[in-house]
């Protein structure tokens, strides 16, 4: 996979943004690396995810990010490799990190935390962030404990005052179990936590997930959200959870064409990135919710 980074401009949309000089890209790729499951050889190029506990998992074939599946579990790779057969059952991974490349998007683990880096730059932007992060929640999306730290700890330094804040920011490492407390702390502080729905029927939730496909698009256009990694979180938290508004078609379509591995060469996917770019900047020129 390295060798990809290296020569073949591969990045995983669950990644920070790529640096622009190769080393510095295959030192984060490489330490990216080291937090994903490990496959553990079986024959080969053939390896299992290696997740202790569970089973069941698919056999995948891997030539550096060249990945598909060869059999929906154990035995029925072993069918495939040396007896020429198998159960017919569709295949489907199973693992995060791992799914992304054989089951052709999307690009990123949705359920996995929004990988955007900070972009605060004045206590407004600050706490538009802590908020955005709550309304994150709201609809049912996890966040690492750093994510909620480092917006503590990025609000301080802005001058943004609350009672919890300086808490929240200065959590240890030993003390990631207090983030989510803290959090809301620094919500209610605020007085963010009034404005926001109490449940996912209230008529404000419709309001506020396109309040997040927003932020999603400004982080798009700001370079803090790849865009591939923010096209596929519109697509599933936003389009199709909005019912499919025909005004993000053109980016989900977009977004669908960067993810078609089998039908673009690695030289189109910069084009189309940048296209995915400027669908975002569109979008937030024009009315909001978008009209049509």
């Amino acid at each position: 996979m390295l060798f990809d980074v290296e020569h073949n401009v591969f990045w995983h949309p669950a990644w920070p943004s790529r640096p622009s000089e190769t080393s510095e890209a295959l030192r984060v790729a490489r330490t990216e690396l080291e937090s994903v499951p490990q496959l553990v050889p079986v024959y080969g190029h053939r390896y299992l995810p290696g997740t202790a506990g569970e089973y069941g998992h698919p056999v995948l074939s891997v030539y550096q990010t060249d990945i598909i599946l060869y059999g929906n579990d154990l035995t029925d790779y072993i069918q495939h490799e040396f007896a020429g057969r198998t159960n017919g059952l569709l295949a489907h991974a199973t693992v995060d990190f791992w799914s992304y490349f054989v089951e052709g998007g999307p690009g990123i683990d949705v359920s996995l935390p929004t990988p955007f880096t900070p972009y605060a730059r004045s206590a407004q932007e600050a706490v538009d962030c802590i908020r955005m992060l709550a309304l994150e929640r709201l609809i049912g999306r996890r966040h690492y404990p750093e994510q909620l730290i480092e917006a503590g700890l990025t609000a301080l330094v802005l001058d943004v005052e609350t009672e919890s804040l300086p808490l929240l920011a200065g959590l240890s490492r030993s003390e990631h179990e207090q983030a989510d407390v803290l959090f809301d702390q620094v919500l209610d502080e605020l007085g963010l936590l009034q404005d926001l729905p109490t449940d996912t029927t209230d008529l404000p939730w419709e309001v506020a997930r396109w309040e997040l496909v927003r932020w999603w698009l400004r982080l798009i256009v700001h370079g803090s959200l790849a865009p591939d990694a923010g096209g596929d979180l519109i697509t599933y938290e936003g389009w199709g959870a909005l019912a499919q508004p025909q005004t993000l078609r053109p980016l989900v379509d977009k977004t669908e064409a960067y993810n078609d591995w089998a039908a673009i060469r690695l030289a189109d996917r910069e084009s189309l990135a940048d296209s995915i770019v400027e669908e975002a900047r569109r979008l937030l020129t024009g009315p909001w919710p978008p009209q049509g």
